[in-house]
């Protein structure tokens, strides 16, 4: 028997994926969306009676459900409290919430977004969008632009191989040896994460993936004030944007942009990795 398929709260990428859904013939119920146009809106307690529960990304916020498209708020806490153990939580960016919700509540919470095939069809729109900013924050191409990614993860090397397409002169940074090899026969240049110092001046693009602090004070005080920096990290980032703020420096803050740029691509991501999920547990799909 088919199950009843409960989007609850999140941005345009659960709008878009309750109508994916849809499309594919599926029972759904959505709740927390409806300023996004979601369809199928339900009262809360009929979306709770849902067989597999899709939660946002990242599900929580300050301790509360992640819903940007409704006014209402609603306590974590008090939503766990009113599930059933027989029901499948999928959620996004979920952290340490899979082990509470088991030990706490008897809840089986699983990843849809910490899968490599989900990761991977993020990275697509990641690298898209950071051009997108590019373009629209600068008064100049890419084309000839000294450009840096710092790290070399998947979103490093979609974007890599974007900005050497556009003609840009792209430098890569990363921690291990291998990644710095893999960076040269690339056809970029490449410079390990840690002996940035010294090097940022000649920049005038610079794109950071890395999720930790790598743009601290010192080494913003050597970003040129015409450099403009794109920070995809999810949040906090890796750079310190309060002393961006302080020394002038060009920032854009950058985190989610496939909710932002492409939502009924990265809806369809998620689709594909509740699918998985499903086929996996032999759950019927």
């Amino acid at each position: 028997m088919q199950p009843i398929l409960s989007i609850l709260g999140g941005d345009m990428r659960q709008v878009c994926l309750a109508r994916l859904l849809l499309e594919d013939g599926k029972e759904v119920m959505t709740w927390g969306l409806e300023q996004g146009g979601a369809p199928r809106g339900v009262p809360l307690d009929q979306a709770l009676e849902g067989d597999v529960l899709l939660l946002p990304l990242p599900v929580c916020r300050s301790e509360r459900l992640n819903l940007p498209l409704t006014d209402t708020e609603l306590e974590a806490g008090r939503l766990w409290a009113r599930l059933r153990y027989d029901q499948l939580l999928l959620g996004g960016m979920t952290g340490d919430l899979r082990a509470r919700l088991m030990a706490d509540y008897g809840l089986t919470l699983l990843d849809y977004y910490d899968r490599e095939e989900t990761q991977v069809a993020n990275a697509v729109p990641t690298a898209e969008g950071a051009l997108q900013l590019a373009m629209e924050s600068t008064d100049h191409t890419i084309h000839g632009s000294r450009c840096l990614i710092i790290g070399y993860g998947r979103i490093g090397r979609l974007l890599a191989d974007r900005l050497l397409a556009l003609g840009a002169e792209v430098t890569v940074s990363a921690r291990k040896y291998g990644d710095l090899a893999w960076i040269q026969a690339w056809g970029c240049q490449s410079i390990r994460t840690g002996a940035l110092t010294g090097q940022l001046d000649r920049f005038d693009l610079i794109f950071n993936t890395a999720p930790a602090l790598v743009l601290d004070g010192p080494r913003l005080r050597e970003i040129r004030e015409d450099c403009t920096v794109i920070d995809l990290a999810s949040a906090p980032g890796g750079t310190d944007l309060a002393e961006a703020r302080r020394l002038g420096r060009r920032v854009i803050p950058a985190p989610g942009l496939p909710g932002k740029t492409a939502p009924r691509t990265a809806a369809a991501a998620i689709r594909d990795s509740v699918y998985h999920i499903l086929e996996e547990r032999g759950e019927p799909i």
